[in-house]
């Protein structure tokens, strides 16, 4: 039963209700779309075109999503939607921030899958494997799940005092994987989920020690892990803009500083979403990898391996958006609002790169659940 509204109520409410009924959107609904806003939609969208360009646009306009410097959409592999912001285009390289999380957890998996390395075995760092020193019961998987039992605080505060802060410009900076290895446990390895940019610098250094040599020099660990990484994954998948980052250790920064091309991070959405195969179907990680990667976490169910999972939290916030799209969706994310978003399930893949506070998500995050929404399950 509606109630009805009091007398004083009634009066304390005309004004609004008056203004509401005059206002042009009232009257006329929502303002034309712009040529910009419709030229970035392609005849491919797999959505109605004039809802999806109006999801684009409000990554643009909505103040409460902060700055939108790149968007893609690509569906059922055919590009639906191209935007950039002003000083931005094509050709422009985005920092990765912790996106390369999932590009380092790739490369781990094509080591494993060459038999150079083992999910459930201690990892080849020496110090670990001293007698009686209790990191080497950490084992690769549970390095890739964010369960190693290493102290560790992520963006703390004050944020100077956050370890992976200082590892990755104070005092970690010039050997980042040996400031990282170097933590005490605080917890049993396997026992608790604790998201660390530290730990994905382990899994580079692991990386490094199996292509390059327990005894390399940092050039030659640079060498050799730039290397595969363009011969064996960047190359065969058309991402010519990649540019990754090394500390003065020879170390890939595997969690946070790589550079591509809005193009070239939406590539390797769709390989993610063909399950580690290129446009032409040659496999490059094994598809029980990718599998692995975004299967939900023994202490974590938003979390799989460097990857995060369109599914409720074990502990927290969700991340993303569960109960829109498919539960099988997952995302590379990254710092100030970098996100890869792939649904298979859709055959969608959604890049947004730019700039929004880590506290000021929420906006950013239900206005790609509404890109989302447009493509149904096929």
């Amino acid at each position: 039963m509606m109630r009805r509204l009091s007398p004083i109520a009634a009066t304390a409410f005309a004004p609004a209700l008056l203004l509401a009924a005059c206002s042009p959107e009232a009257e006329t609904g929502p303002a034309p779309l712009t040529e910009e806003a419709l030229a970035a939609v392609t005849d491919n969208a797999g959505a109605p075109r004039e809802q999806l360009a109006r999801q684009v646009d409000d990554l643009f306009s909505d103040p409460l999503v902060a700055e939108t410097r790149a968007v893609i959409v690509v569906a059922n592999g055919e590009l639906a939607a191209e935007r950039y912001g002003e000083g931005y285009g094509p050709e422009t390289r985005f920092i990765s921030w912790s996106m390369a999380k999932t590009v380092t957890a790739v490369l781990i998996g094509m080591l494993v899958s060459e038999g150079k390395l083992d999910l459930d075995r201690g990892p080849p760092i020496p110090a670990w494997r001293r007698t009686g020193d209790p990191r080497g019961d950490i084992t690769l998987r549970q390095l890739l799940q964010m369960r190693s039992g290493l102290r560790h605080t992520e963006a703390g505060d004050p944020v100077y005092e956050s370890d992976e802060v200082r590892m990755l410009f104070l005092d970690g900076r010039d050997d980042m994987a040996a400031w990282a290895e170097a933590q005490p446990p605080e917890a049993g390895a396997g026992a608790k989920f604790e998201y660390s940019s530290n730990t994905t610098v382990i899994l580079a250094d692991i990386a490094a020690r199996v292509l390059a040599g327990q005894d390399a020099s940092p050039e030659e660990r640079r060498a050799a892990v730039a290397g595969y990484l363009r011969e064996q994954l960047f190359g065969p998948l058309g991402m010519d803009s990649m540019l990754p980052e090394f500390d003065a250790g020879g170390t890939l920064i595997g969690g946070s500083l790589m550079h591509a091309t809005a193009r070239d991070w939406a590539k390797f959405g769709e390989f993610l979403r063909r399950k580690g195969r290129t446009a032409d179907g040659v496999q490059l990680v094994p598809k029980a990898w990718v599998e692995f990667m975004t299967r939900p976490s023994p202490r974590e169910e938003q979390y799989g391996a460097q990857t995060w999972l369109n599914r409720k939290p074990t502990n927290g916030d969700p991340v993303l958006f569960p109960g829109t799209g498919a539960d099988t969706l997952f995302s590379m994310v990254g710092h100030l609002g970098q996100y890869v978003i792939v649904s298979p399930d859709q055959g969608l893949t959604v890049v947004r790169l730019g700039k929004t506070q880590d506290a000021e998500r929420a906006p950013l995050v239900k206005a790609l659940g509404d890109i989302v929404e447009l493509y149904p399950s096929r």
